[in-house]
């Protein structure tokens, strides 16, 4: 007998359960599907890109890093992951995450903000002037 979860097809399935679970809050049901999904599929970057996202949905952002830096570790050609992670770093983060690849946006034409460094070669983060 196959579990079911050895299916192709299951972690699909998981990430369309973890988006209903994210909209509903049921961060305690997700997080217990994406557990047995790691334990599952221990080399995937989806159930640890998954776990980011709920991590991130209940506001403990540190915990997400941590998941969606494992999922690009896991595969570094992984795209949601490296978008999730950006998310989560960024001063103009919008909360809108990469569950699979076709939800990574493109990165804006115009970013507002700048890395300027001192003598002492410290980077310091700015806003660029606009100028239309």
């Amino acid at each position: 007998m196959m579990n079911e979860i050895a299916n192709p097809m299951t972690l699909e399935a998981l990430t369309e359960s973890i988006r209903t679970a994210v909209r509903l809050q049921d961060y305690a049901g997700g997080e217990h599907e994406i557990a047995e999904a790691m334990r599952m599929h221990p080399h995937s970057p989806v159930p640890h890109n998954l776990m980011g996202i709920l991590l991130a949905s209940h506001h403990e952002l540190l915990a997400a890093m941590k998941h969606f830096r494992a999922a690009a570790a896991l595969d570094p050609t992984y795209i949601p992951a490296r978008c999730n992670l950006e998310q989560c770093a960024s001063f103009t983060g919008q909360g809108n995450f990469a569950y699979s690849p076709g939800d990574c946006q493109s990165v804006p034409a115009w970013n507002p903000w700048k890395i300027v460094y001192d003598e002492k070669g410290i980077g310091h983060v700015v806003r660029r002037k606009h100028s239309c």
